[in-house]
């Protein structure tokens, strides 16, 4: 979720406002069917602009401490507290989930709350590394012309293996081959983008932001990547990518006009996704347990400006955890130490 050491902040942005999305998606607001919509295509996208052609030894070693090390550590943390701690509370409560199934879910990072009941939203980093692995073969033995091609047949197995099957692959396999689409698009597209030269026209991003608001509204079903629920593939692959442009492209044309420091909060959410991913959902734990013993709430139903509220809430009460690991423990938020 993060890239090279020189930040472009419009990137880090749209970065910041997908982790946001991320986090209130997970407060059930009424905009939740459009929130998933958008934020994980605008992830792998953002991931794409970052993709070089020759993936070297060293570039997989970065990946690997980026993506998969947080990975195994916040999972294992976050099955450690279920295991102790929360599966005697809330709604895990109720159900008889597997300690051993839960437990596997670390290693399998797939299945729902029957397998990840600790942390589903972790699911994403063994995706996103497994959709960097795939394009990284595709670039290195595949022709330039029949790269995308390729993506496309990817991408269309992919779905046509959630229609037929009801099988959640290991590391969401079957999703990370439609998540290349996305990445895919942001590869071809990543020197026009980070371009200084090349801005976008109002026009142009006005464009996308009917297109992807048209399909997502003639869409029937919500949609969820981790699920692989699609409703019609095509129409959320284009409500998916010409939303993620427009996101990209607006943050650029904004920052045309000095208005970087109205989003700082947004950039400060972009470069510190993997702690803000792993913990948001804790954060949720703790302020319900307080409002539990100050205000001996049982049932908890916010209102949609509370929901909003709240997921600002949850970041801040992060923000000591992020700094603490930003500090002694880096390459937990995904970041290297000499950073």
């Amino acid at each position: 979720m993060s890239h090279g050491s020189k930040r472009l902040n419009w990137i880090d942005q749209a970065r910041g406002l997908a982790i946001f999305m991320v986090v209130y998606g997970h407060n059930f607001p009424s905009i939740e069917p459009y929130i998933y919509s958008v934020h994980v295509p605008l992830f792998f996208l953002i991931s794409g602009i970052f993709q070089p052609a020759v993936v070297s030894s060293q570039q997989w070693i970065r990946r690997v401490k980026q993506l998969l090390i947080p990975y195994f550590f916040w999972a294992t943390a976050l099955f450690l507290f279920w295991w102790t701690v929360g599966r005697k509370f809330g709604k895990s409560s109720t159900q008889d989930l597997s300690v051993v199934d839960n437990f596997m879910g670390v290693f399998y990072a797939q299945g729902g709350p029957e397998y990840m009941d600790w942390g589903i939203p972790l699911w994403f980093l063994p995706c996103i590394f497994l959709v960097f692995l795939l394009h990284a073969g595709i670039t290195r033995f595949i022709k330039t012309k029949s790269q995308s091609i390729l993506v496309l047949i990817l991408g269309f197995l992919g779905v046509l293996w959630a229609k037929e099957t009801d099988i959640h692959l290991p590391w969401s396999i079957d999703v990370a081959m439609v998540a290349l689409l996305f990445f895919h698009g942001g590869y071809v597209l990543k020197n026009n983008l980070k371009s200084a030269t090349e801005t976008p026209q109002w026009g142009l991003i006005m464009l996308l932001f009917g297109l992807h608001i048209t399909a997502f509204y003639f869409n029937p079903e919500k949609v969820d990547m981790y699920r692989s629920i699609y409703g019609v593939p095509l129409l959320f692959l284009i409500s998916g990518f010409t939303g993620a442009l427009a996101y990209l492209m607006l943050f650029k044309k904004l920052s045309e006009f000095g208005l970087s420091k109205i989003f700082k909060p947004l950039v400060y959410l972009g470069q510190n996704t993997v702690v803000i991913l792993a913990t948001h959902l804790r954060a949720l734990t703790l302020i319900k347990a307080l409002l539990f013993m100050v205000l001996g709430w049982g049932v908890f139903e916010f209102t949609e400006p509370e929901k909003f509220l709240l997921a600002w809430v949850q970041i801040a009460l992060l923000m000591p955890v992020i700094y603490l690991i930003n500090r002694y423990a880096p390459i937990l938020n995904g970041k290297n130490a000499t950073r």
